[in-house]
Parts: C-alpha cells; sequence; structure tokens
C-alpha cells in the first residue's frame, strides 16, 4: 500500500443526503429498535442533553434517534476539546489536580491529554464503596465451572485493595514499577490490578493457560518488581497445576523483588513466596497515588505471532475516560447493572470488564471452560448472574447455533437487555439466530476495537436500530473511516479502517521502544498522521459498519479484494464444518493459490460431494472469486492464545518460510498443529507448487 494520499479531513463522514436517507429507508428493516422509552431513559440521550447544556454540543432531537446520534457524534470528533471535557464532567472525573486544557499536543501520535491534570483510575473504580447504602452490594460475582455465583461487595473489595496496596507498598513496589498477573478470572486478579493502580505502579497479566515460554516473552519486556501467581486452575472438568511454570518464571524473571502465591489449589506457598491471605489481611483503608492523567496504567500484548508481542501502553487518564464513556454511554451501564463478558486475564477484555466497576457496575468473573460441561454454559451463566449485559465470542454464538441450544427456551434471561459479541465479526446468521432463539427483544451489539486501544471503534448505540450484519454506528469520539489505497473516504464500499482523530486510550509508547519506531509502523506507515488499524470495513450510508476481517490477510484474485471473515460466515453454515481457515498464496511463478483448510464436525466426512457443496455454496452466496482452490481437512485450525485465526503464519509457511521465522510458537494455541502447513509446503515444493 502505497503511503502517498490525500491529506485527511478532520471532519466525519458527511451525514447521508435526502436522497441516501431515501435509499436507506427502502433499504433493509432493521432486525431490532429500541423502543421510545428505552431510548429516551438510555444514558447516552442524558448525556447528550447534558453536553448540549454545558458543552456546547448540538441540541438532541428526541424524534429522530439516528440525526441525533449522528450530530452528536459529528461534534464529539470535531470538537474533542469540548466532548472530552464532557464526559469527564458527566461523570464526575476527580481530578486531584485540575487540567490547564484538555488537548495540548493534538496530533497523531503523540497527542497530549489534559496536560497538568493528576487522578487515580482505582479510586474512581472504587467510588462505589464510599456509598453506605451500597457497601454490602456485589462488585464482583466469582462463577466457576459449578456456575454458583459467590459475591464480593464494594466494602469487602475496597478493603482488599488497602490491605494489598500497603503490602505492595512495604515490598518496595512503588510508582513506576511494573507488577505481573499469571492468574485467571477470579477476583484475586481484579484486587492484585486495583492495587497496583493505587501505588501508582502499572500492571500486566497473563492467562495461566498461557505456558513459560509464552509468558516470558510478555513479562521480561517489562523486567517486574512482583508477580502475583496462582498454583493451578480449573478448566474444562480437570485441574491444572502450574507449581512448575511459577517457579520457571520466577527462575527466568530476575528482576522480581516479591513473589505472591494464590491457592486456588490449596497449595502451601513456595519457599521465598507471600500467601496471598497475609497480605491481604487488615483494614487500611487504600491510599490512592494521584499521577498524571498519562501516567501508564497497564501494558497489553498484541498476540505476536511472529515475533515478540508488542507490548502496549496504556495510560490511566486515557483508559479512565474512554472506558468511562464505552461501559457508561454505549454499553448503558451504571449502578445495579451487572457484566458478564467471556474472557481471560490474558485479553484486553479482561481489563474492559474490570472497569465496569467505574460506572458501579458489577462485575461478573467466569473462570471456566466456554462450553462445559456443555454448549449451554455461558447462558447458564448469564441466567445465574442476572447479567444485564452478557458479552461473548461471534464464535461461542455459531457453536450454540450448531449445537441446538435454545436460550431463549431453556435459560431465565429476564435480567438480560443486551447480548454482545466480539473477538470476530458476527455473521448475518449468528443475529438472526439470536434474535429469534435468545429474544427479539435483546438488544444485539456487536463491536469491534482492539487490543492496541482497549476500547471499540464501532458498535453499541442503546438508541440506534440493529440491522443484521452490521454495527450500530461509529463510537462516540472516533473519527472512523474506511480509506482507499489514497487515502480517499469511502462509502458502501470495502476500506481499510482508520482513525482520523486521536483517542484517550491510545498507546501513550510501547515497552522497550525508546524511538518509537515500532511504535509509528504499526500503525502509522500507511497513512502518516492517521491511525491504519489493519482491518477491512465498510461504513454505510446509513452509518453503520460491516467489518470483513483482517486487511493484512487480505486475499487477492484477479486484482478484486476479499475478506476472510466472509468466506467463514458461508462456510461454516454448513453443518459439516466445525471450523475454517482461508489463506491467498502468491507463488514465484505469478500465480495465486487459495486453500479452505477446514475441520469437521465429528462423524463428516471430507468427500466429494461435500468439496463440492462448498464450492457451490460459496460460488452461490458470494461469487465465483470466492471459491478456494482446494479444500483440504486439517485435524484443527491454529489460533494465538486469544482465539485468533492463524491466518498470515500459515500463508508465510506455505510461501516455504521456515516455522522459527514464521510464527512464535508460544503465541499459539497447538503450536503443533503447524506441523500439517509446514508438511503440506514441503510436498507442494516437491512436486513444483501443484
Amino acid at each position: 500500500m502505497t503511503a502517498a494520499h490525500a491529506a485527511p479531513s478532520t471532519e466525519p463522514p458527511s451525514e447521508p443526503s435526502p436522497q441516501a436517507e431515501g435509499a436507506a429507508t427502502a433499504g433493509p428493516a432493521p432486525l431490532w429498535r429500541p423502543s421510545a422509552e428505552t431510548a429516551g431513559a438510555a444514558r447516552l440521550t442524558r448525556f447528550h442533553a447534558y453536553a448540549a447544556a454545558h458543552h456546547g454540543a448540538p441540541a438532541p432531537d428526541p424524534g429522530d434517534p439516528a440525526a441525533s446520534y449522528a450530530a452528536l457524534h459529528r461534534w464529539s470528533v470535531t470538537e474533542l476539546p469540548g466532548f472530552w471535557a464532557a464526559v469527564a464532567g458527566w461523570f464526575d472525573v476527580r481530578f486531584t489536580t485540575p487540567y490547564t486544557r484538555v488537548l495540548g499536543e493534538s496530533a497523531m501520535p503523540g497527542a497530549d491529554w489534559f496536560p497538568g491534570a493528576t487522578l487515580n483510575y482505582a479510586e474512581h473504580a472504587l467510588r462505589a464503596a464510599e456509598d453506605p447504602a451500597r457497601a454490602a452490594e456485589p462488585a464482583l460475582l466469582r462463577v466457576d465451572e459449578n456456575h454458583r455465583p459467590e459475591a464480593v461487595g464494594w466494602a469487602e473489595l475496597r478493603r482488599q485493595v488497602g490491605a494489598l496496596a500497603a503490602s505492595l507498598r512495604r515490598l518496595g513496589v512503588g510508582r513506576g514499577d511494573r507488577v505481573a498477573g499469571y492468574l485467571p478470572n477470579v477476583p484475586e486478579a481484579v484486587v492484585a490490578l486495583l492495587a497496583t493502580a493505587a501505588v501508582g505502579a502499572v500492571w500486566t497479566s497473563c492467562a495461566p493457560d498461557f505456558g513459560a515460554r509464552g509468558v516470558l516473552d510478555r513479562f521480561r519486556q517489562v523486567e517486574p518488581a512482583a508477580l502475583v501467581a496462582v498454583d493451578g486452575y480449573r478448566y474444562g472438568g480437570r485441574v491444572h497445576d502450574r507449581a512448575a511454570t511459577v517457579a520457571e518464571l520466577r527462575r527466568e524473571l530476575p528482576t522480581l523483588r516479591a513473589v505472591v502465591h494464590v491457592p486456588l489449589l490449596g497449595t502451601p506457598a513456595p519457599a521465598g513466596a507471600h500467601e496471598w491471605a497475609d497480605l491481604t489481611a487488615g483494614d487500611a483503608a487504600p491510599v490512592f497515588e494521584q499521577v498524571p492523567f498519562g501516567h501508564p496504567l497497564w501494558v497489553l500484548y498484541s498476540s505476536g505471532t511472529t515475533g515478540l508481542p508488542k507490548a502496549i501502553v496504556h495510560s490511566q487518564g486515557g483508559i479512565l475516560l474512554e472506558h468511562l464513556k464505552q461501559l457508561g454511554l454505549h454499553c448503558d451501564l451504571g449502578p445495579g447493572d451487572r457484566l458478564f463478558w467471556y474472557t481471560s486475564t490474558g485479553w484486553m477484555m479482561w481489563n474492559f470488564l474490570v472497569s465496569a466497576l467505574l460506572t458501579g457496575s458489577c462485575a461478573v468473573l467466569y473462570d471456566g471452560a466456554p462450553a462445559h460441561p456443555d454448549a449451554g454454559a455461558q447462558w447458564r451463566v448469564a441466567e445465574r448472574t442476572r447479567a444485564t449485559l452478557f458479552g461473548t465470542s461471534a464464535a461461542y454464538v455459531m457453536a450454540c447455533v450448531k449445537a441446538g441450544v435454545r436460550p431463549g427456551r431453556d435459560f431465565d434471561l429476564s435480567a438480560t437487555r443486551c447480548v454482545a459479541t466480539t473477538g470476530s465479526p458476527l455473521p448475518p446468521d449468528g443475529f438472526r439466530w439470536l434474535h429469534e432463539e435468545a429474544g427479539a427483544g435483546l438488544w444485539i451489539a456487536s463491536v469491534s476495537g482492539g487490543t492496541d486501544v482497549c476500547s471499540c471503534f464501532a458498535g453499541a448505540v442503546p438508541t440506534l436500530p440493529v440491522y443484521t450484519g452490521e454495527l450500530q454506528a461509529p463510537c462516540l469520539g472516533t473519527g472512523l473511516y474506511s480509506f482507499d489505497e489514497a487515502g480517499r473516504a469511502l462509502t458502501d464500499e470495502v476500506g481499510e479502517l482508520v482513525v482520523t482523530t486521536p483517542m484517550p486510550s491510545m498507546p501513550i509508547r510501547f515497552w522497550n521502544d525508546p524511538d518509537n519506531r515500532r511504535y509509528l509502523d504499526s500503525y502509522f506507515r500507511s497513512y502518516p498522521g492517521v491511525w491504519r488499524h489493519g482491518d477491512w470495513i465498510t461504513l454505510t450510508s446509513r452509518n453503520t459498519v460491516v467489518i470483513h476481517g483482517r486487511s493484512d490477510s487480505t486475499l487477492n484474485r484477479q486484482g478484486v479484494r476479499m475478506g476472510s471473515a466472509d468466506i467463514y460466515e458461508t462456510v461454516e453454515r454448513l453443518p459439516e464444518i466445525r471450523e475454517s481457515l482461508v489463506v491467498g498464496v502468491e507463488r514465484p511463478d505469478g500465480g495465486y493459490w487459495m486453500p479452505l483448510f477446514v475441520r469437521l464436525a465429528e462423524g463428516a466426512v471430507l468427500d466429494d460431494a461435500l468439496r463440492e457443496r462448498i464450492r457451490s455454496t460459496l460460488r452461490e452466496h458470494l461469487s465465483p472469486r470466492h471459491v478456494p482452490d482446494e479444500v483440504l481437512q486439517v485435524p484443527g485450525i491454529p489460533h494465538t492464545l486469544t482465539g485468533k485465526r492463524l491466518e498470515v503464519p500459515v500463508k508465510r509457511l506455505l510461501q516455504g518460510a521456515a516455522l522459527e521465522s514464521a510464527v512464535n510458537p508460544g503465541s499459539v494455541d497447538d503450536p503443533e498443529l503447524l506441523g500439517f502447513f509446514t508438511g503440506l509446503a514441503r510436498e507442494r515444493a516437491a512436486s513444483g507448487g501443484a
């Protein structure tokens, strides 16, 4: 892709013309639309009125929610200081030292947010505990594979955070030090994160299903002063001991000054480690270190499939404001609500889940397999925790479709008003299934963002309709565009997902990237001054968004670019196909080979008849260009540790790259699956690529 492009506009995409409005009206009917009462009561609606009254936003139009949101969005990206000041004011953000202005330097990268301000993320996360009437209400609900919720009240959460923060200080952990967690999705992980933030240290975590190599690839980069680690975990009905892995981490992380033992399996602390119970005893009120707005809060990691994972640093203030906006306005969460999102501590959605506390909501922490003991497991958790918003993956939804789960019939979802999905695009069939089988009254929110910003670019808007297969709208404060190669904005055409305005939660830097070279190369190489995220999207004339998959794994046949997500959605409708992977391989002779790899459902056979059904289905529902050159059966599809299909590394293996240069095995959920692709590459090379 060329770096030459037209100068990007800071204006958002223009609103549809009257003709476009008419065309949109004649287009597809919404799958779901909020009632006037629901839209009127949404926190987003009340925020709009506040922003208009106090910060110069356009007045809301109660009679036209779509036009009202479009006007608010336009203002939010053209008047960034006014919008983010409104967010801070609406949510009563506590600036211990006031800011001199909202936005100093505004160019990307390097936007300077709220210079002069000091605050603390953990202080805001625990504010609900200050209300005596809420002290005993659940701040956290812990759920394991027995599906019986256990509550941690607001007062108890605050007590534990205060005790652990005091203990960390006694152990010499302070401002700017790194605290690493090797923990599952349990209350201890939340306490450790908040205590770390309280002392002004920097949190980072990996899930305990990561092997030692994958963890060390991440933690070595940030040189942690303290490690909080479990002895093991339970998953899929089995016990997984992690004592040996923790011992290896301790040996290989020479900067550790303290190790904290969390005995989920009931074992005593190993020599030299501190017991969790000892460090969280006592009634010390938390002391919150007041840090600059841009002070590091946590380090998240990219998948690291082709090298060391990027160590992405987010700020205390940036995450605070972005998550208040996203959870409080877009997800419509507040006191009394409960957020359940199936996730692990190795994925950004866990950090997002913890931020439910910022809105006074309860965070539901599920520690277990996504479908144990049966495919309805996550629906059962939503039922038993009375989750207001249930977040999951598109893959889980489609697995429920194939398993014949009937959530609306078999579970009491009367407390759940929204089902949200992320991780990959939710296919149209998934939208329809949720609407028909989970409940016609459910708000379905497919959202898309990334670890890079620890938030969403587009997705949930409680006042707008839902169209099948589409995200509702770009998020407030996000100058979202679809760009062609020359940097021209597209409407109703596939292009690169770009963001033309800075967001507070964009990384402040990468760890160990002193000249910002890796940061610049990751997001700003194609369009200088404009964030390129690496997804193919369509921004429609209705201002909805369609995600087509990763642009770095684009399929390009006869000059036509195609998204892999469209193929997966079509092929995986077939009951015989459990999962698939497609890549496009440029051959040395100028040819192009596009194989489709399929993992079959139990009992299915990949014979000529099934191959022809796959081809005819793709030809009929997509186009002849989408038909693969070959359909090959594989024992499994390799993924990153956070569940994304390994398209680019598999392509590189099939182009003849050595395994060690094509992929970091420590970033793969099942490295043994890569052997199939290296063997296939050798066979094709021996036969001349035929």
